[in-house]
């Protein structure tokens, strides 16, 4: 599709700039209907990360970069959901975290826990801006919410692993943990006296600029525990000072047996397939951990360091799992397409025009964006939309053991609603909107116009274009069928637009398939 083979292409997405989110968000905080009229952020404003988001993953050239962060996201997760009051309506915050997991996508793992660790979104995401030294005297301790979520959901996870993900089990048969409390106690006290880089440890965020939320955290040492911090084996010494000690605890973190397997698994997952073999995730966390890859072509690829991002990535789209035709074979084999997914595939498959908040529709209207089943950053909780342990109840792949994450938040109800959802896209029903929505996501459809009166190459086109060419005859053949009952002319309807009508039929047809659902 591209000329190139999939080596070059790999190369050459590496090489392409960053799309950020920051400069857009503060441009558009500028605008008058981002603010109250005391100058507050009000919400449409807050939304401007979310607006920027789908900018970017529609319109952006960098998207395997988008993709990639965008996976990050859903492992070192902050959310500035309606329910995260620390972090919502606080837009620059939220930019700046999402170039952090953008810009650094490619980069190194070390270098992305250092600069999330400092980020203002994270600090009052997870609750450690301006926690403090314990003090005896008043029974005051440290936080401990980012020390725990560090290392079970961002580092380490609960159980230790073996090199290929599976988890290592002791002389009693059951699984050995990573840590234990006295680990949250000790690794708490490194996280003390970080807050906004102002004069003062307690000025309040309301109180200072706005640019700060976009600027790494400080250290103000005397806020910070310097008591002797102990954790998963390593020892600070009483007086090491804040920087030095979180340097500490990052590497020590950073260079945990189970860091290669625990993120390769969960990046595996958001890519390619939903229960991935041990020796798929033995392969990825080689090339994470040793910093080398070489592709297809012969290209040699990354620095040898550890935690390099390219090499995970390039291990993860260019293993034989993932590329083989045979595995289409197994139906253990892929992952069902998220929702964010699906709709930013529409959108850029068919070039959807308007991509823009002044012009928004649903993605954008708060009241009905639940529709789609997923907003990407604003997740209910630390613990993502779905855990990468899922395992579903009462259904095949629960009963074969399998891990399939995205069906913790696929049920009727979802369905429907994202139905629902495409269906006013597919059938751009923007354009019978108001002027404000009149050139919200409308597809061009030129292409798929010169087929409308064929409904059978109508159906392979979509077919190649939307689902890789996965669907069955079966359901070709149920989808021809619809499409060639309706009429290209109908007097009796007002403006009617057949071609339109056949064309967002076969659209909605495909995209709530079981074989599009499913990517393979």
């Amino acid at each position: 599709m591209t000329g190139t083979s999939a080596s070059q292409w790999l190369v050459q997405e590496f090489a392409k700039p960053a799309s950020l989110n920051l400069n857009w968000v503060v441009n558009y905080m500028d605008l008058p209907n981002s603010r109250t009229v005391d100058g507050y952020i009000n919400d449409r404003g807050g939304e401007a990360p979310t607006y920027s988001f789908w900018i970017n993953a529609i319109t952006a050239d960098d998207q395997l970069r988008q993709r990639v962060a965008y996976a990050l996201s859903q492992i070192i997760v902050v959310s500035h959901h309606e329910t995260a009051s620390a972090t919502y309506n606080r837009p620059r915050a939220v930019a700046y975290y999402q170039d952090i997991l953008t810009r650094n996508a490619f980069g190194n793992y070390r270098d992305i826990l250092e600069e999330i660790t400092y980020s203002p979104a994270m600090g009052l995401y997870l609750t450690y801006y301006q926690s403090q030294k314990e003090d005896p005297a008043t029974q005051r301790m440290p936080d401990e919410n980012y020390a725990r979520e560090i290392m079970q959901l961002f580092t380490i996870g609960l159980n230790e692993l073996n090199h290929d993900g599976t988890v290592k089990t002791g002389g009693d048969g059951q699984p050995i943990p990573t840590y234990d409390n006295t680990d949250v106690t000790g690794l708490a006290k490194v996280f003390t006296g970080l807050s906004l880089d102002s004069a003062d440890f307690f000025d309040s965020i309301w109180n200072l600029p706005e640019s700060l939320q976009s600027t790494p955290m400080k250290v103000f040492p005397e806020y910070h525990s310097t008591s002797e911090k102990s954790f998963l084996g390593t020892t600070i010494p009483a007086g090491t000072s804040g920087t030095q000690s979180i340097e500490i605890a990052l590497d020590t973190l950073f260079q945990h047996p189970n860091l290669g397997p625990f993120i390769s698994r969960q990046m595996i997952q958001r890519m390619v397939t939903s229960d991935p073999s041990p020796a798929y995730v033995g392969r990825v966390t080689t090339a994470f951990e040793t910093g080398r890859y070489t592709l297809p072509d012969g290209t040699a690829i990354g620095d040898g360091k550890r935690g390099n991002m390219q090499t995970m990535v390039a291990a993860i789209l260019m293993d034989a799992e993932a590329r083989s035709d045979e595995m289409l074979a197994f139906d253990t084999f892929g992952k069902i397409r998220e929702p964010a997914i699906r709709f930013a595939q529409w959108a850029r498959a068919f070039d959807a025009s308007g991509v823009t908040p002044q012009n928004s529709f649903d993605p954008y209207d708060p009241t009905t964006r639940a529709e789609l089943g997923q907003e990407p950053y604003k997740s209910p909780s630390v613990f993502n939309f779905y855990r990468p342990g899922y395992v579903a109840p009462g259904s095949a792949t629960g009963a074969a053991g399998m891990t399939v994450p995205e069906l913790q938040i696929t049920n009727s109800s979802t369905l429907v609603g994202y139905a629902n959802f495409m269906a006013h896209f597919a059938f751009a029903e923007a354009l019978n909107g108001n002027d404000q929505h009149s050139s919200s996501f409308i597809p061009d459809y030129t292409d798929e116009r010169a087929l409308a009166n064929d409904p059978a190459a109508l159906v392979d086109h979509l077919d190649m274009l939307l689902a890789s060419g996965q669907l069955t005859d079966t359901t070709k053949n149920n989808i021809v069928q619809t499409v060639q009952a309706i009429p290209l002319t109908n007097e009796n309807i007002f403006n009617y637009d057949g071609p339109l009508t056949r064309i967002g039929t076969a659209v909605l047809m495909v995209m709530t398939s079981p074989e599009y659902l499913v990517q393979r």
